[in-house]
């Protein structure tokens, strides 16, 4: 299943103490229609690798992502067992201290960069600001650094680049940006929240090519939430399949087709083959046991 989208990346795991411990996270959200209880006892680590997280729309990827840096909505409350980022307790640590990590230590890519960049800024000084809002240095060498970075990022003439605003820029270019704006400040983990969604086939892979050899040459740990199997399976070292807001299975992205949770095989049963083997297309059926069936895919992790 990985032809398609094969990358030529290594699919070992690392073998280093992880990044991130999470036990049993729970995120909940007030509405009024009631209570929502979007991700059920999550629990995972995550090493100096490339860790993915699929699952359908609302299965609770994306809050499990935010929760790490406690961006929940307003309405919503985080409670976990154990949430530890490089030793320190993220469930406990003051609002000040959060925000010296968020975009430092641990920096998230949204989804679209239409969304996510300001549009009355030009993009060099959004990646410019980013660097010095965690660091104490000038503008004149927060520029240098912005477009020493958008040359790392594979963009050509980084200087007219840096002049233009979000709406000048492709799809592509902007999502590069973004990684460039993410990347300045050197952070350990990264969060790329269907970082590819918007784009076509050959820039999803210069994309994902430019994510792996930020985590390769500067070690970092780098969540990859997505709801494209193929790509995940292509890219990643591991994988955790959510429904509901829970992890059915855990696995090597390279044995993803060897799943044994009955989601993750209706998942990879309803895509599309081109070997002509389904008359017509499976719809998945969900078993509600699913939600309330004892957790066992976090592998055992105490």
């Amino acid at each position: 299943m990985n032809e398609m989208f094969t990358t030529g990346l290594s699919s070992e795991p690392p073998t280093d103490e992880p990044l991130v411990s999470v036990r049993d996270l729970h995120v909940r959200f007030s509405t009024p229609k009631g209570p929502v209880h979007a991700v059920r006892g999550v629990s995972f680590d995550l090493g100096r690798e490339r860790l993915g997280i699929v699952g359908e729309s609302g299965s609770g990827k994306s809050q499990t992502g935010r929760a790490l840096l406690r961006l929940t909505a307003g309405n919503g409350s985080i409670n976990a067992r154990k949430m530890v980022f490089d030793g320190l307790n993220l469930m406990r640590a003051s609002e000040k201290t959060m925000r010296g990590i968020r975009g430092s230590r641990i920096s998230m890519i949204m989804q679209d960069p239409k969304y996510s960049l300001n549009p009355v800024l030009t993009v060099g000084a959004q990646i410019a600001e980013s660097c010095r809002r965690h660091e104490n240095i000038s503008k004149a060498d927060a520029k240098k650094r912005a477009l020493a970075m958008l040359e790392t990022v594979r963009i050509r003439e980084p200087e007219k680049v840096y002049n233009l605003y979000p709406h000048q820029v492709s799809g592509g270019m902007g999502q590069r940006i973004m990684i460039a704006m993410m990347l300045i400040t050197n952070p350990q983990v990264m969060i790329a929240d269907e970082p590819t969604s918007a784009l076509d086939v050959t820039v999803q892979m210069q994309v994902l090519k430019l994510l792996d050899d930020m985590v390769r040459e500067r070690g970092m740990g780098l969540v990859l939430i997505s709801h494209d199997l193929q790509l995940v399976s292509s890219f990643c070292d591991r994988v955790l399949v959510m429904y509901g807001g829970r992890i059915m299975e855990t696995l090597d992205a390279k044995n993803l087709d060897q799943a044994q949770h009955p989601y993750t095989k209706g998942l990879l049963n309803c895509l599309p083959r081109l070997d002509g083997t389904h008359d017509d297309l499976p719809v998945l059926k969900r078993d509600p046991a699913w939600l309330t069936e004892p957790e066992h895919a976090d592998g055992g992790l105490s």
